[in-house]
């Protein structure tokens, strides 16, 4: 077996334990016993450090050392120089982190997982308080070990998006105020809110599942290679190569939101299954950033599910499925879709209001990383953060600070990745709309492959193998410009309200 062989079969041995991990995270969330928990926390603090202790072992030191050298990196191929430099960057971000740290967090995000999900049900921040406040301080103790220039949340914003720092957040933050929120009032105060009433009423789960399915078929969601399951939260989890798994989550009152969470789902589950088999069990084998990923469920949410086109086709299939929406035409049910409105829940939130929702989220959580605010404060910085960008203030926690689960898993600097999602979707929409010309048209016939491909053979197919800001401007020939998300929100919402 060659050095190369040696060093494929390592990492395909890291990956089937990640493989392990990912099915007991997904039971956990989907089908797992209430009692299961604390011993599932355990077996996956076990499995976690074990992963750990393999990525940063000096098996994987010696492989880095030998393949970093000039004469042998330049005889591999650009994708095994690609996994080299992928795998360098993990090995030496991680080997920083105590392995009794790595198991710590895996077994205390278990747990806060667990009681976040009583909070919520009871509408109680104090009983997940304790467990966040752990998961905050382990937090806090991995930017430390990470290292930083200047902000400590930075540490944990690379995790999710490399190479970008607090400070292009924020400046990025400041263009959207700027823009978007006297957009948002003179669409509010001057604009004509369409009707939408025939999406509110009493709406049998079963036939929202069969619903969300032919979405997800329209998609080309393979279906021989993923699942759709209910949880509390919607989420994507690819447990390994040709198995990824989507959840949604039903409202009998109101369809559209199983309807587009199962979309938004989808579009994550298609970047990962549309991933080259080749990188099966390599590090390359993901998206290159959790933004490039939200760009991915947001296209097809929003762009895609929330376009017209898509209502011309799909008026048909809810009509088959709920006969009570006959008579309403394709675009009224696509004005319907897009209504604008200052909400409490995040995942429910309109285009325009939506990044105002990430905003407050970034603001919070990075004070708190730097210690500026404090867990038992949450609640009212929350509800004070709401008054301050929506004008609206949560009735309860519920629909408030405990609304997310990304806090309980310990993903602090994730929510950025939404709203840099949202800006890269929009620019990528750009230059999609100039290569397919014809797309209106193929997407009012319900085929939507040609879409697919293109996504596929200009983001999907590099895996992780360029980093978000390269891969954008490899696709779109400019790094990150918020301008195409102004323009489109603008234009679309502009045209709806009747401004």
């Amino acid at each position: 077996m060659s050095k190369l062989e040696e060093f494929k079969e390592f990492q395909a041995k890291i990956s089937r334990y990640s493989q392990a991990i990912a099915l007991m995270h997904w039971d956990l969330e989907t089908n797992a016993p209430n009692n299961a928990f604390e011993y599932r926390s355990k077996a996956l603090g076990e499995l976690m450090e074990a992963l750990f202790r393999m990525s940063v072992s000096d098996q994987m030191g010696e492989f880095l050392d030998y393949f970093s050298k000039k004469e042998n990196y330049d005889e591999l191929s650009e994708i095994d120089q690609a996994m080299v430099r992928v795998t360098k960057k993990d090995f030496d971000k991680f080997k920083k982190l105590p392995p009794q740290l790595v198991r710590k967090l895996a077994e205390t995000t278990s747990k806060a997982g667990h009681f976040w999900k009583k909070a919520r049900e009871e509408n109680n921040f104090s009983l997940f308080e304790p467990y966040l406040q752990e998961v905050v301080s382990l937090e806090k103790e991995q930017a430390e070990a990470l290292g930083y220039e200047k902000n400590r949340y930075d540490a944990l914003l690379d995790l999710f998006e490399p190479g970008v720092k607090t400070e292009t957040v924020k400046g990025t933050i400041n263009y959207l105020k700027e823009h978007l929120l006297p957009f948002m009032q003179e669409l509010l105060e001057k604009g004509k809110e369409p009707r939408y009433d025939f999406f509110e009423g009493d709406f049998d789960v079963n036939k929202q599942k069969e619903l969300s399915l032919e979405a997800l078929k329209f998609m080309n969601f393979d279906f021989d290679s993923g699942r759709m399951d209910m949880s509390a939260h919607p989420f994507t989890t690819k447990i390994g190569p040709k198995d990824v798994r989507i959840t949604t989550r039903y409202n009998n009152k109101d369809l559209r939101y199983s309807l587009f969470s199962t979309m938004h789902e989808g579009g994550h589950a298609l970047y990962e299954l549309h991933i080259p088999e080749e990188f099966s069990e390599t590090p390359l084998d993901e998206g290159a950033s959790m933004a490039v990923h939200e760009s991915q469920s947001r296209f097809w949410e929003n762009i895609i599910g929330r376009g017209p086109h898509f209502w011309v086709f799909f008026s048909k299939k809810l009509k088959d499925i709920f006969p009570s929406f006959e008579g309403i035409s394709s675009d009224e049910l696509y004005k319907g879709v897009n209504i604008v409105k200052k909400d409490f829940i995040r995942t429910e939130a309109d285009e325009v209001t939506y990044n105002f929702h990430i905003m407050l989220r970034f603001e919070i959580e990075e004070a708190l990383i730097n210690d500026r605010i404090k867990v038992n404060e949450l609640p009212t910085v929350w509800n004070d953060k709401m008054k301050e960008y929506l004008g609206i203030v949560p009735p309860n926690d519920a629909v408030g600070v405990l609304q997310d689960v990304h806090w309980s898993n310990g993903q602090f600097g994730y929510f950025p990745s939404y709203m840099l999602g949202n800006l890269y979707s929009a620019q990528l929409f750009s230059k999609l709309k100039k290569d397919l010309k014809d797309y209106p048209s193929q997407i009012e016939k319900g085929d939507s492959k040609e879409v697919l491909n293109w996504m596929v053979e200009n983001v999907h197919k590099y895996g992780k193998m360029y980093e978000p800001e390269e891969l954008l401007k490899k696709v779109t020939g400019e790094t990150l410009n918020p301008k195409y998300f102004v323009e489109y929100i603008k234009e679309k919402f502009s045209a709806i309200y009747g401004l």
